[in-house]
């Protein structure tokens, strides 16, 4: 099974779980779910076992290699078992994504973490775009609920709130939301220099790919509503078939023509097997 294999048979698991969860009541549901408690705690002994024999013999080398692995470090951090400290976890995750943030015009810094609750630093959000900062917020909960599910929150200083009316005194408060909103839309082997529309879970989503990294929007122009999915994209320029403005791929879909307007950026990550996920929400 190779890593894309992997990924997928983690989110399959993560699906199948949820339907369980939402079966009516009654002997066949408990059953199952005990099932699977006891299975998860069998199995988690003898993870455990294996970890303490590793960390007894092990110099790190094998802890890390083990950690690089996706799908074992996600089954050891389904039982705690993690060998990385979460301090170093959450700085390698942070460190996944910021070149994704810079993109857009933010940055992160990891000031500490304390009793489950992370505290970070955010810098920018591109210029105040209201969307950026909801692809900030997205980016970083995903990577961190990624490395740390048992995280409870995350305390984020430094950012400009950009909505109408003045944002409260102190910190803003990321809630951590669990991830079925995050969708694979796969490896794009066609993404190759022109925008490309493709259908995820059931929404149309324009992938484009500027300097070796991928950005996705959602192809309705702001200006006159047509798609954009068929516009020409000339470095980071994307021009709108119907209308012929502008928009800057790399700077949240800015409009350099109207600059009250811009495309909606859809959220996204791309994990080590090269596969895209998006977070589908509803659109702003």
């Amino acid at each position: 099974m190779d890593q894309a294999q992997a990924v997928e048979l983690v989110g399959r698991a993560e699906q199948l779980l949820e339907r369980l969860e939402r079966l009516p009541a009654g002997a066949a549901r408990d059953t199952a779910t005990e099932t699977i408690g006891v299975l998860l705690v069998l199995y988690g002994e003898g993870l455990a076992r294996i970890v303490e024999v590793i960390a007894e013999r092990d110099s790190g080398e094998l802890a890390e290699a083990l950690a690089d692995d996706e799908l074992v470090a996600h089954l050891l951090l389904l039982h705690g078992l993690h060998p990385i400290p979460l301090e170093q976890r959450l700085a390698g995750a942070l460190d996944e994504v910021r070149p994704y943030l810079e993109s857009h015009g933010g940055n992160v810094e990891l000031l500490g973490v304390e009793r489950g609750t992370v505290r970070l630093r955010l810098e920018g959000s591109c210029s105040g775009c209201p969307s950026s900062a909801v692809t900030l917020k997205l980016a970083i909960e995903n990577a961190i609920q990624r490395v740390a599910p048992d995280v409870a929150e995350i305390v984020a200083e430094g950012v400009e709130a950009p909505a109408p009316a003045p944002a409260p005194a102190g910190p803003t408060l990321l809630q951590i939301e669990p991830p079925p909103s995050w969708a694979t839309a796969g490896g794009l082997p066609d993404l190759d220099g022109h925008p490309l529309l493709k259908e995820v879970a059931g929404q149309q989503l324009l992938f484009l790919r500027v300097n070796g990294n991928v950005y996705a929007y959602r192809p309705p122009c702001p200006c006159c509503h047509e798609s954009v999915a068929g516009g020409a994209l000339e470095g980071t320029q994307l021009t709108c078939p119907a209308c012929g403005v502008h928009f800057d791929v790399m700077r949240a879909g800015r409009c350099l023509d109207w600059p009250q307007y811009n495309l909606e950026p859809v959220p996204l990550l791309v994990d080590d097997a090269g596969l895209v996920r998006v977070a589908l929400k509803a659109a702003a």
